[in-house]
């Protein structure tokens, strides 16, 4: 399984500038697949550049295992692993992390 299953990202161009999502798939070393199981749900997740991308060093074990076992993880199970993700990466900012990089 490539490192950066279940890995927090924040968006760093596009409409969805400074939102974080959760890195559900790799499809090549330019495209990886991301979700936050609300706006981009898991059975539609968001194909995204690894460059229009900051990554953070936090994974979400609970759904980097649950696809490592082949198993999809529900809406509300990414939406749960990634407020807490973004609630201990980010402090009590507001809830959404600020967009880095340019």
């Amino acid at each position: 399984m490539h490192e950066s299953i279940g890995q927090l990202v924040t968006s760093r161009a596009g409409r969805d500038r400074g939102r974080p999502y959760l890195v559900l798939g790799v499809l090549d070393e330019r495209f990886v697949l991301v979700a936050d199981g609300d706006q981009r749900t898991v059975e539609r997740p968001k194909r995204k550049n690894v460059k229009h991308l900051v990554f953070h060093r936090a994974w979400a074990r609970d759904i980097r295992e649950a696809l490592a076992t082949g198993r999809r993880p529900g809406n509300q199970e990414v939406r749960r692993a990634l407020a807490a993700l973004v609630a201990e990466h980010f402090g009590e900012r507001d809830g959404q992390p600020e967009a880095q990089g340019g």
